[in-house]
């Protein structure tokens, strides 16, 4: 085992890692979501078909989701703060290309390529702050803060994005990333410590590609189940071979010698129970987002920057929640934060549900703090659970897999969504059906939680 050439490892400057590590992670999610108000003015300027639209939005989400078990293991044979070092540059230099970009095609290709650095960022992000912070309560703290970004950058994403394009231009949308990014790896460089890099870990190259064939798959057949229906054929035969390949993962790593995700680290409770978890309330939450988004939008002649405003309480409750868990966590273990958080949550939902079919905003903003505070609440102590129930070797790879389900959770509530809004008789119907199914979801994680989650 070899060790990168910078500062003593373990050495940490205070709150310094934790900004660097959560400033990466925000660019990540943030693309994911303030990407969809600038869509229809990229149209429009880079004459490009739906199809090319479609493209700008989709082909990042699909190259990261299926990449994250690969960056993960680079993580951990080459070390991860190498390897999450790469993805921002690699981030950030795609975004000044996306910037630039002179048409449909050249914004696409842009695009793909951050996708990839996206992929190389997630899975370092949480073996750093797992590497910086070895105090358990330190820890439990920065993983919150860690989590908060996700719920901060996916209901912000609305309103920055409409904000940007109707000031200064869309590709602001994107030339926001390079300063972000260059004090992302300026901060990096200099106050987290160089990890270790395991050159016994081989990567297991068709298991890697068996992942990414299996998620790209079925991150494109959940997203066309929302434009084309659940039976339609092309989804149902997207389906199939995810399954497909997913089964030729599982059977490659029986046999390999060095598998990619050794499979008595799924057979811990914590582990796989805590990935599990992770989709279900990514399910809910981002299931809730999506359609509340198209709700204010479409149904009450919001703009993309009100319905950012109304989507804040929601925002407003994950720092709170992630700030509170950290604290409390020392004092009461993962389990009841885990427990509490989802069926919280799942009472928002419920609510949401149970208002009426026409409710005022007034009634909505309850049920929407509850969701955000519970999800943020409950995600500091899964990624807990699943990151202590890994050796250290394996960190890059446990925040792969929890990092994947939850992007397969997030699909799979944006896709459900968007399909029972179309079917409903009525889109209040739709929507208030997504709401109990969220709350559904919630309240089986919160099952969950009770058996595989550790007291302490």
């Amino acid at each position: 085992m070899t060790v990168d050439r910078a500062r003593p490892a373990g050495e940490r400057r205070g709150w310094a890692p934790l900004l660097a590590v959560c400033a990466g992670y925000f660019m990540v999610i943030l693309d994911v979501t303030v990407i969809n108000v600038a869509v229809p003015v990229i149209g429009r300027e880079l004459s490009a078909s739906l199809t090319g639209v479609q493209w700008v939005t989709d082909g990042y989400t699909l190259v990261l989701a299926g990449f994250l078990l690969t960056g993960g293991a680079l993580g951990d044979r080459l070390g991860n703060r190498r390897v999450f070092c790469a993805g921002v540059a690699v981030f950030t230099v795609s975004s000044a290309a996306c910037a630039l970009a002179p048409d449909a095609p050249s914004l696409i290709a842009g695009r793909l390529v951050e996708g990839l650095g996206a992929a190389l960022i997630v899975p370092g992000s949480l073996a750093l702050l797992q590497q910086a912070y070895p105090e358990p309560a330190a820890r439990s703290r920065a993983f919150g803060l860690w989590g908060s970004m996700a719920g901060i950058a996916a209901s912000a994403g609305p309103l920055l994005g409409g904000a940007l394009v109707s000031t200064v231009g869309w590709r602001w949308v994107f030339l926001i990333n390079l300063p972000v990014g260059a004090a992302c790896l300026a901060l990096t460089l200099r106050h987290v410590a160089p990890s270790p890099r395991r050159a016994d870990r081989a990567l297991d190259w068709p298991a890697q590609c068996a992942v990414v064939a299996a998620v790209a798959l079925l991150t494109t057949s959940l997203n066309e189940a929302g434009r084309r229906g659940w039976t339609d054929p092309a989804v149902l035969a997207g389906l199939g071979l995810a399954v497909l390949a997913a089964v030729l993962f599982a059977v490659r790593e029986k046999l390999a010698r060095s598998p990619a995700l050794p499979v008595p680290l799924l057979r811990t409770p914590a582990m796989s129970g805590g990935a599990v978890i992770g989709l279900l309330f990514n399910f809910a939450f981002y299931g809730m987002v999506f359609t509340a988004s198209l709700e204010f939008q479409r149904e009450r002649g919001y703009s993309a920057f009100e319905t950012g405003l109304a989507l804040f309480p929601a925002v407003a409750m994950t720092m709170f929640a992630s700030v509170l868990s950290g604290r409390l966590a020392r004092r009461t273990g993962d389990r009841p934060l885990v427990i509490s958080g989802m069926l919280l949550a799942a009472l928002g939902l419920a609510g949401w549900a149970a208002a009426g079919p026409d409710p005022g905003y007034a009634l909505l903003v309850a049920p929407m703090m509850a969701a955000g505070f519970g999800t943020s609440f409950a995600l500091t102590g899964s990624t807990t659970t699943v990151m202590g129930a890994v050796p250290a070797g394996y960190a890059g790879t446990a925040s792969a897999l929890f990092n994947t389900t939850r992007q397969i959770g997030s699909a799979t509530g944006v896709a459900l969504g968007g399909s029972l809004l179309l079917s409903a008789t009525t889109p209040s119907t739709g929507l208030r059906l997504s709401m109990a199914i969220g709350a559904a979801a919630y309240l089986t994680a919160a099952a969950l939680a009770w058996r595989c989650v550790p007291k302490r």
